[in-house]
């Protein structure tokens, strides 16, 4: 990080089949070792079976479940003469996007099922179903932010 000036943020190329700079972010999170392909493969097998079992366009289901898992508060801790508060703040767009996508590949990678593409699939329904291991965590994200509302006003 230079100590001056600004750091342009990276651009990121549309996904090759939607045309989506959602789901090639998100093809990249999914993505290990560089297997680019492999993670496309997972992330298109998974949109294309929410597609079928919400009945709906594929991307339109997987940015419902992204926006479902989207958080608008969270805490941030903040030292005021010794003492720590867990200091509640809005989340920027960006920021938004970034935890979804994380909340939600964690919960999936977590999940029982067998095989990535049916554990990407059934978090991906729970998420446009308003429910799963990445709706949960944005509650109780929210939870704690409203648990601190005392402290908001040590915002910076």
């Amino acid at each position: 990080m230079p100590r001056k000036g600004h750091v342009p943020k990276r651009k990121i190329l549309p996904d090759p089949r939607f045309k989506s700079q959602v789901v090639a972010k998100f093809t990249n999170r999914i993505m290990r070792d560089g297997k680019k392909s492999l993670a496309e493969r997972v992330v298109y097998q998974a949109m294309d079976e929410l597609g079928r079992q919400t009945s709906e366009e594929p991307l339109q289901a997987f940015e419902q479940a992204i926006e479902n898992a989207k958080p608008q508060l969270e805490v941030k801790a903040r030292r005021v003469g010794g003492a720590t508060y867990q200091v509640p703040v809005e989340v920027k767009p960006r920021r938004q996007e970034i935890l979804a996508t994380r909340w939600i590949i964690n919960a999936a990678r977590n999940r029982g099922e067998k095989g990535i593409v049916g554990k990407l699939t059934t978090e991906l329904l729970d998420c446009f179903n308003n429910r799963g291991g990445a709706v949960k965590k944005k509650e109780e994200t929210h939870r704690m932010a409203e648990a601190n509302k005392a402290f908001a006003h040590y915002r910076w």
